[in-house]
């Protein structure tokens, strides 16, 4: 049982974080900020897939000011992404967003800091400081050599302290590398010392198959450690399948579970049955899915039949044929190429 790190809770629009509420699933919209129909679009479809908080960039004024008209199409609570510019952030409130992802050192004088800080109080917004190991400041370079786990949280707490300096403490912090362990260490680290909620991912993780595994990799262990309050898969690829792969590791960890779970044997030399096209046929036809269940697709009678036992729905092939389960009891044995029809059928009937 995973015993999760205390948070102090803050509110993005309608959706507690921290304290312990239920770990939240995030990304960040790949479309250009400007374009409200395209990027009003793949929230909602984002939104269907499971993402329960997106962040938008806002790299001008004019995106800045797209903000609202994307806000009232949004299914799902909005952060503005900010870097430097204290306008744009003044804006992205105006324009009704749920939260800033800001870093007040960058933002220049303190005044103007000042202004985005009272902005936010008045709208109860929380600001996450994310800090990241490619735009670390020059002066903690020095000090540490490279970015190691130290050198993140020296800089987030530098940027948090003018928060708090302020009077604020809505805040949440992440601390990103591209180097999992790098990743593992910062967040233990600030775990250690603070109680502001954080949002974990690791960063560049890279293209699908490489960034999943390093994402599994850093995310799962610090999940397995209670550490993390939301959480972002970044790949280089579509953000819905950022959405797929963050609820995989929730659902392989046993905190959260959303979707279908595939179960299916590597195969070997038992396997009788042509099952690798099976699984992904399977595999293709439960993944809009939404229930919480598990699907069992074996191959061989040494395993087979117990995995598929314990799956809310499975097979279990033979030669040439397969029993179907459901809830644990054989439902029936049929040919090898029914399983595949009969399987869905069951599931179907059950929805």
């Amino acid at each position: 049982m995973i015993s999760r790190k205390q948070t102090k809770r803050i509110n993005v629009g309608s959706v507690a974080v921290g304290d312990g509420s239920p770990v939240l699933v995030q990304t960040m919209t790949k479309t250009d900020t400007r374009d409200v129909a395209a990027t009003s679009a793949q929230i909602n479809a984002l939104a269907e897939a499971g993402c329960e908080i997106i962040r938008l960039a806002v790299p001008d004024m004019d995106a800045a000011v797209a903000l609202g008209a994307i806000k009232k199409n949004s299914a799902v609570p909005m952060i503005a992404d900010i870097h430097f510019d204290w306008r744009l952030a003044l804006e992205a409130i105006k324009q009704g967003v749920d939260g800033l992802r800001l870093n007040p050192g960058n933002i220049g004088a303190e005044w103007k800091v000042k202004e985005v800080v009272t902005a936010a109080k008045e709208r109860s917004l929380p600001i996450r400081v994310g800090v990241n190991a490619g735009s670390l400041d020059k002066g903690l370079l020095e000090k540490y050599g490279h970015p190691t786990p130290e050198a993140l949280v020296e800089s987030a707490e530098q940027h948090i302290k003018i928060l708090e300096d302020m009077d604020f403490f809505d805040i949440k912090v992440s601390l990103k590398a591209s180097n999992v362990m790098r990743t593992v260490e910062a967040y233990r680290l600030f775990s250690q010392k603070h109680y502001y909620p954080l949002h974990i991912g690791i960063s560049e993780a890279g293209p699908s198959f490489s960034g999943t595994i390093k994402s599994s990799v850093g995310l799962g262990i610090l999940l397995a450690e209670g550490i993390g309050d939301t959480m972002r898969v970044s790949l280089t690829a579509e953000p819905e399948e950022e959405i797929r792969v963050a609820y995989e590791i929730l659902k392989a960890l046993g905190i959260r579970r959303r979707g279908a779970e595939i179960i299916s044997c590597p195969t070997c030399g038992r396997c009788q049955i042509d099952l690798k096209p099976l699984a992904q046929r399977v595999s293709d036809a439960i993944k809009d899915i939404k229930a919480p269940i598990s699907v069992a697709v074996m191959g061989c009678v040494v395993n087979g039949p117990g995995e598929a036992r314990e799956a809310d729905f499975g097979i279990a092939g033979g030669k040439g044929m397969g029993l179907v389960f459901k809830k644990g009891e054989v439902v029936k044995t049929v040919k090898e190429d029914e399983l595949m029809n009969a399987l869905m059928e069951m599931i179907k009937e059950a929805e």
